[in-house]
């Protein structure tokens, strides 16, 4: 390992009566070689106690900033919020490549090499890592990690800057300007800021339409609604916040697409929790209003699991035609009827169909099967590989995802898509006489298959249940009774009348997810509050529950359904009454029910941090 070595005094800080020494090792160059090396004394030995105060001091030229990327880290863990014991601290966002007892810090690691982000990145020239161990013998090994210096003009937004605003930006497609571009959170690749809001805002042409690719999104780990979440990105297909949503982005994900129904979309990032995230970075193209699949680069078509779906899903057989490959898209239609070559006859033996749907907004795709009977021989065993069939794809983390395959004579539940885009793909290998393949009604929807209740423009997908419009009723999942549409989350909110409250009963409840219905077990959930915000009254829902009945508290009560991008199931149908507060329900609850309900929320203990002991380390003439 190569690096300056400096020893400095530590000042009394504060008049106390003792001083420490503060080692600082600097790194300001890699030697020529593609990176650094760092590491914690003595690594990979366990490291010594008391280490008081020693900075890694990471210094890039003008222009550049620094990207360190941990390779091992062990470092005992005492508390949960790492704020004693052994920790390493991170400067992030120096101003100047110095810090003292008043810089701000970034944030705190320690752990395992799975509890702490692996790679991190300055939004300046400098960054500086504080290790401190305390007095008990830790049997850790440290950590061991590699620097190096990035152009941070490679993250500059392809965008007119606002002038009095902080990160407002504005896209206008004209003669002068890029059709396409990048665009970030401030500061990216680092953390953004506290308490910020960012306004990005596309201006198209008279015909034209906007995509956007988030290609990589990092605000908060966990599965927490959105309705709940401090750091979101919010997007609208128009000018302004008032025109109607088409997402909420609040998590982590990757390659997530929006596309625009008209010239306009406006987007807003608003960050106000306590830890910040990495951020985002997206990119943005202006397109024809006639947008199809050959408007895209040959290069990024893979990208949309053009090639990588037909390589990895060929049929065998000899050949295959295309004449029955057909893109349907919402601009010149938004329903119509889809059918197997030459139905209601048998269709050709060695098909091979596409169909392509491509919505725009807020859009899904919802498919229903009025009649299936495809070829199967009665080796019932061979499910629906290798035989014919007929597959659905949809776009997750940047490729079409197989989510579902149909064969033999059963006629499939009604599928949606998790976004604007679905692929229908048919495979006739064999045929016989006696098959006639499948027909089924198509339509780009924007209320997510739920048809009862009053949707609002203001969310993705939530409905109002208003008890002076309809005192009961009922209401159920995305899609239902098919399965439910992967990354959506939907609300429900119950409005009623002064000294009214609210009762569901659930007569179905199939939610892909186990018990307390958590991230950690990648599972869906339905969640009840009698708030907009959490409620730790309720335990979340999911699995499969033979019966289930809710009551609220008051007059306003909500309904949250959430699914990720694994697994899925066929969701829930409820109905819904408004009762008076003196009203009761009796409810026989199944054993199953009564088990599930005696779950107890889990305390969120939030340790407050000590005071922190400073130092102050400087130097000169970089």
């Amino acid at each position: 390992m190569e690096y300056s070595k400096i020893i400095f005094q530590q000042h009394n800080i504060r008049q106390r009566r003792f001083s420490r020494r503060c080692e600082c090792l600097v790194f300001s160059t890699t030697y020529g070689k593609e990176y650094g090396t760092f590491s914690s004394p003595d690594y990979p030995r366990p490291y010594q106690d008391n280490i008081n105060c020693l900075l890694y001091t990471f210094i890039a030229s003008l222009d550049h900033i620094v990207q360190i990327t941990f390779k091992d880290f062990d470092v005992q863990k005492s508390h949960l919020d790492c704020a004693r014991g052994d920790y390493v601290k991170l400067f992030l966002h120096l101003e100047r490549p110095e810090v003292n007892e008043y810089t701000p810090w970034a944030g705190l690691l320690c752990g395992g090499y799975t509890d702490i982000p692996h790679v991190l990145y300055s939004s300046g020239r400098g960054l500086v890592l504080e290790f401190h161990s305390d007095h008990r013998p830790a049997n850790s090994s440290g950590f061991l990690g590699h620097f190096r210096f990035i152009d941070r003009r490679m993250f500059q937004t392809d965008g007119q800057k606002l002038p009095g605003t902080m990160c407002d930006h504005q896209f206008i497609s004209s003669n002068y300007s890029l059709t396409h571009g990048r665009f970030y959170s401030p500061r990216y690749p680092s953390s953004y800021p506290r308490n910020i809001k960012c306004a990005y805002r596309f201006r198209g042409r008279l015909k034209e339409r906007i995509r956007v690719v988030f290609e990589e999104v990092r605000l908060q780990h966990g599965d927490v609604s959105c309705l709940n979440r401090a750091d979101v990105i919010k997007v609208w297909d128009g000018r302004s916040s008032l025109a109607p949503a088409i997402t909420v982005l609040c998590n982590e994900g990757s390659e997530l697409e929006v596309l625009s129904t008209g010239p306009d979309l406006y987007i807003e990032f608003l960050a106000n929790s306590e830890w910040p995230g990495q951020g985002f970075k997206a990119n943005f193209q202006f397109q024809p209003g006639d947008f199809t699949i050959s408007d895209i680069p040959s290069t990024d078509q893979s990208y949309y699991g053009y090639n990588k779906v037909s390589a990895e899903n060929e049929p065998a057989v000899s050949a295959t035609t295309s004449a029955c490959d057909v893109v349907l898209n919402s601009d010149s239609t938004k329903s119509g009827l889809l059918t197997s070559p030459g139905y209601p006859g048998p269709y050709p033996a060695r098909s091979h169909c596409r169909y392509d749907f491509q919505g725009r907004g807020k859009e899904r795709i919802q498919v229903v099967f009025n009649d299936f009977r495809l070829y199967h021989p009665t080796d019932n065993s061979r499910e629906c590989e290798s035989i014919d069939s007929l597959m659905a794809y949809v776009h997750i983390d940047g490729h079409m995802e197989k989510i579902d395959s149909f064969c033999g004579s059963a006629v499939p539940k009604p599928l949606m898509s998790n976004g604007p885009r679905l692929l229908l793909e048919f495979r006739g290998i064999y045929s016989s006489s006696h098959t006639r393949g499948f027909k089924a009604t198509y339509a780009f929807t924007e209320n997510f298959g739920v048809t009862s209740g009053r949707q609002l423009v203001e969310f993705p997908c939530a409905f109002v249940f208003n008890s002076s419009e309809e005192p009961r009723g009922s209401f159920a999942s995305p899609n239902f009774p098919g399965v439910y549409p992967r990354d959506t989350e939907c609300h429900y909110f119950f409005q009623g009348k002064p000294r009214e409250k609210v009762h569901l009963h659930f007569h179905y409840f199939d939610v892909e997810g186990v018990l307390p219905c958590e991230a950690v077990s990648a599972s869906d959930y339905v969640e009840f509050s009698n708030y907009m915000v959490q409620d730790r009254k309720y335990v979340r829902h999911c699995g499969q529950i033979e019966e289930l009945h809710v009551e609220s508290d008051r007059r306003f009560f909500r309904v949250t359904f959430r699914s990720n991008d694994r697994m899925d199931g066929t969701g829930f149908n409820a109905t819904y009454q408004f009762l008076d507060e003196v009203d009761t329900y009796v409810i026989k609850h199944s054993e199953r029910n009564s088990a599930t309900s005696t779950v107890e929320a889990e305390e969120i203990v939030n340790f407050r941090a000590p005071p922190v002991f400073w130092f102050y380390c400087w130097w000169s003439a970089i």
